[in-house]
């Protein structure tokens, strides 16, 4: 089978390399433009880039797909498959009907809930309980295409994005490697068509979202740390002084003012909000490193009161 992959980031990783213990090679791997980054600023390929050299595969990295001359590239490879996984680039209409079997993408939601950017997160900032993977075929709407297969998976209450990022990715790469094994043994089901009701749409994380309002009932903020973490970090100001917060517990029944710091000592810093409180536990000065809030409060000794 003539099979190309697209993907960018660390999360499409597995799903290449189930494409190569398929044994399905594929022709032409799509990937993002290297980008600057760390200290250096210095270009960096993607981490599926970097998979694919290592494993010897060709890496073509537009910037865009509607060049006309990628497009007659790409039909010459003659494709019976694309596999999609967070490529960040769209795909055409052009682009889409070139395969024999059309373009799948791995999808990290239990659609039609949390379309778009950033279902991980949105999905732990709502509080959700599960979410999973979903196989589509791809059409030209954002997340609309029908669904192949899908997986279920429950977020754990502490999760993070950071780890339910990882347990998505590795998950992913399982239903693609059954979606494939289906495919050529005949056996895979009908694309399912996605309800109308459930739609939901999980945009973009903005910096600017970070901000805890101790104002907010103290689950949601507990939230919004988990699906901030590792990006961007959610932050807040705490007795004049911006931190942000890596790491918090969830306090049901908290007396005090929103805000108020109720408890600083014994390596417990535990703030009131309008509804419960929050246990930090691990924080970030400005131009500091992550520590645990125990040595926050040894710096910090003066912290009672309000925040």
């Amino acid at each position: 089978m003539r099979v190309a992959f697209a993907g960018t980031p660390e999360f499409a990783v597995p799903a290449l390399a189930a494409l190569l213990q398929a044994e399905l090679r594929p022709l032409v791997v799509l990937t993002q433009p290297d980008r600057p980054a760390g200290r250096g600023r210095q270009l960096q390929p993607s981490p599926v880039k970097q998979l694919a050299q290592i494993q010897g595969l060709p890496v073509w990295q537009p910037e865009t797909l509607k060049d006309a001359e990628l497009q007659r590239q790409l039909a010459e490879l003659q494709l019976d498959l694309m596999v999609v996984v967070a490529y960040g680039l769209l795909l055409p209409r052009k682009v889409l009907a070139l395969p024999r079997h059309g373009c799948w993408n791995l999808h990290a939601s239990l659609l039609p809930r949390w379309r778009g950017a950033a279902p991980i997160q949105r999905a732990i900032e709502a509080g959700d309980s599960e979410t999973g993977i979903c196989l589509m075929q791809m059409e030209v709407g954002l997340d609309t295409g029908p669904v192949l297969l899908s997986k279920s998976l429950s977020i754990a209450a502490d999760e993070t994005a950071g780890s339910l990022h990882d347990r998505l990715s590795q998950l992913g790469a399982e239903v693609l490697g059954e979606g494939l094994r289906r495919l050529q043994s005949g056996q895979l089901p009908s694309p399912q068509t996605q309800p109308e009701e459930g739609v939901s749409y999980a945009r973009k994380l903005e910096k600017t979202e970070a901000q805890l309002d101790w104002q907010a009932p103290a689950r949601a903020l507990y939230n919004k740390i988990r699906a901030f973490s590792p990006w961007p970090v959610a932050e807040c100001v705490l007795a004049g002084e911006r931190l942000r917060v890596h790491a918090a517990e969830l306090v049901e029944s908290v007396s005090g003012t929103p805000g108020e710091v109720v408890q600083a000592g014994q390596g417990r810093l535990l703030v009131a909000c309008a509804e419960g409180g929050l246990a930090l536990t691990r924080v970030q000065r400005e131009g500091g490193r992550v520590i645990a809030v125990a040595d926050y409060l040894n710096a910090r000794r003066d912290l009672v009161g309000g925040a």
